[in-house]
């Protein structure tokens, strides 16, 4: 009742608060993450046939782990501006939520209440943009190492039934989505409770508590003071999410790939 009194407060526009931010997000963000992933698991499995048989297993979760770091480093500013628009509360005076550019500047600013002079030179910079990325890596580091150990052989098995000898983009694209989808839930279920700590990490307010706070420290304090449902609080509509996005960004991207490829083998 309370949350439909909010809603009726701050209007249906409140349900994609963040969506600007969301949208600047994915776009470089998949643009390195899924070339980078590609390369180097290519990489990492000519090594391994030539000179390392044992790692080609792992090569997943390594080209996943470091192409997720390259793009969470690139991407943490609009991430964090992301994650403080969502968590806005309307004003009493009915303010305006801030766009994407306005909560960038506004973390910057936030530099400028620490009252000490020493913390004062600690948080000059810009550096205050990528509050919260230790969070954010601790994350989704983990988050792609597990998709991606249990989408390659998903999609492989998938593959193998629908396509056989001769696979199309309709096969590729409804094998990718499937191993995608089946991928992101199992993922987004086991990472929930670093989520919960890189989410509470970003919308804080106190810059002096910003500095002393790690996502070790965050994950103490929720199971102290809100147990199991604490860590896992959101579980559910982030399993939601994550399994229909991870399906649709990877079967887009390989059907993408399919097509080049065949129109490069035609020239």
């Amino acid at each position: 009742m309370c949350s439909l009194r909010s809603l009726d407060r701050e209007g249906i526009f409140r349900l994609w608060r963040g969506t600007a931010a969301s949208l600047a997000l994915a776009v470089p963000t998949v643009g390195i993450y899924l070339p980078s992933y590609d390369l180097l698991r290519n990489w990492i499995e000519e090594y391994s046939d030539h000179s390392y048989p044992k790692l080609r297993p792992y090569a997943p979760l390594i080209a996943g782990s470091i192409a997720r770091s390259l793009a969470c480093i690139t991407c943490s500013p609009i991430e964090l501006a992301r994650t403080r628009m969502q968590a806005f509360k309307q004003s009493s005076g009915g303010a305006k939520p801030p766009g994407m550019w306005k909560t960038m500047l506004g973390v910057l600013s936030s530099r400028q209440s620490i009252s000490h002079p020493e913390n004062l030179q600690t948080t000059r910079g810009y550096h205050l943009l990528w509050t919260g990325m230790g969070a954010q890596l601790a994350r989704d580091v983990p988050f792609s190492a597990i998709c991606w150990m249990v989408l390659e052989p998903t999609r492989r098995h998938l593959l193998g039934l629908l396509a056989g000898e001769q696979s199309n983009a309709a096969v590729i694209m409804g094998a990718n989505f499937s191993a995608g989808f089946i991928a992101g839930v199992i993922s987004s279920g086991a990472t929930c409770p670093l989520d919960v700590a890189k989410t509470r990490r970003q919308i804080e307010k106190d810059p002096a508590r910003v500095l002393s706070m790690n996502t070790r420290r965050i994950l103490l304090e929720v199971w102290r003071n809100e147990g199991i449902n604490g860590l896992f609080r959101g579980a559910g509509p982030r399993m939601a999410r994550a399994g229909p996005s991870v399906g649709i960004v990877v079967s887009s991207y390989e059907v993408v790939k399919h097509i080049m490829h065949r129109k490069h083998a035609e020239l």
